[in-house]
């Protein structure tokens, strides 16, 4: 079974220390996801349509919405993986067109090769995590040097989001989508389905399929999945509700559904991540 070994959180977003064993669904995050290996057997990612090698010399990079899966290869020993979920905002702080971190298409390739010293800063980063798991300054710390040389190394940073046109191009939705994007965010639990969402919309049903994915990167089913994990994460990490109330409310008929669809999307059982995300408090 993966383990999580540990996990900081805060303004920047999280990073999840993984002793990965197992398979993860395609899915999507809202982030700037980085993938470093720390330890281990080399190991891939399936990033969109194509597979990412994740070893000592290869980062994985996703963009954010941008569908990828943990193939996990159980003839090889476990990986050691840092996984970095970065807020857009957060690094809108180091240079303002770095908020296009939550646009697709921020990294050109889903793998590149780390520099030395970005591989020395994940190795320090996550010795900082697992014996210092307090230290949340220095961490962020190291994180940030981290962020600044994988974005420096990986993105064409300088000429990114360089003009209002293109910013406001990389952010138009229809308003047809985005009709459907309110109405799935008011209400993660309700089962809506894409005859509902198309109507709305006033599309049919195709074309409304068509144009969401156009517009977000991934399927309305996708994106559904992102809303609930997220809401997931911050009320395991930071609430004091069970997680049989927590899946209640967002709309799983049982415990179990729940846990499943947790483990299936973090890799490891709510449980574990709430231990884990409060180690060092």
């Amino acid at each position: 079974m993966s383990d999580a070994l540990r996990i900081a959180h805060g303004a920047f977003g999280r990073v999840a220390l993984l002793d990965m064993d197992r398979s993860l669904v395609r899915h999507a995050h809202p982030h700037c996801h980085v993938l470093l290996k720390v330890d281990g057997e080399d190991t891939q990612f399936l990033v969109g349509d194509h597979v990412a090698p994740l070893t000592d010399d290869l980062a994985v990079l996703v963009n954010a919405w941008e569908t990828h899966a943990y193939v996990h290869d159980p003839s090889r020993k476990n990986a050691l993986i840092l996984a970095l979920y970065i807020e857009p905002e957060w690094l809108r702080s180091f240079r303002p067109n770095w908020a296009a971190s939550g646009s697709p298409g921020f990294f050109e390739h889903s793998a590149g090769e780390v520099s030395a010293h970005i591989r020395q800063t994940a190795l320090d980063l996550a010795a900082e995590m697992v014996h210092e798991p307090g230290a949340s300054r220095r961490q962020e710390e190291l994180l940030s040097e981290l962020m600044i040389a994988v974005i420096e190394r990986f993105t064409p940073w300088r000429s990114i989001g360089a003009s209002l046109r293109e910013i406001a191009r990389s952010n138009a939705v229809d308003f047809r989508v985005r009709r459907a994007i309110s109405l799935l965010r008011s209400n993660p639990a309700a089962s809506l389905s894409i005859e509902r969402l198309a109507s709305e919309a006033g599309l049919s049903r195709a074309h409304f399929f068509r144009m969401f994915e156009t517009s977000t990167g991934v399927t309305p089913h996708v994106f559904l999945n992102v809303l609930k994990v997220e809401l997931a994460v911050g009320a395991v990490v930071d609430g004091e509700e069970s997680f049989s109330a927590i899946g209640d409310r967002l709309g799983f008929s049982a415990p179990a559904h729940f846990t499943r669809f947790f483990r299936d999307h973090c890799s490891v059982a709510p449980s574990e991540f709430r231990n884990v995300a409060r180690l060092g408090r």
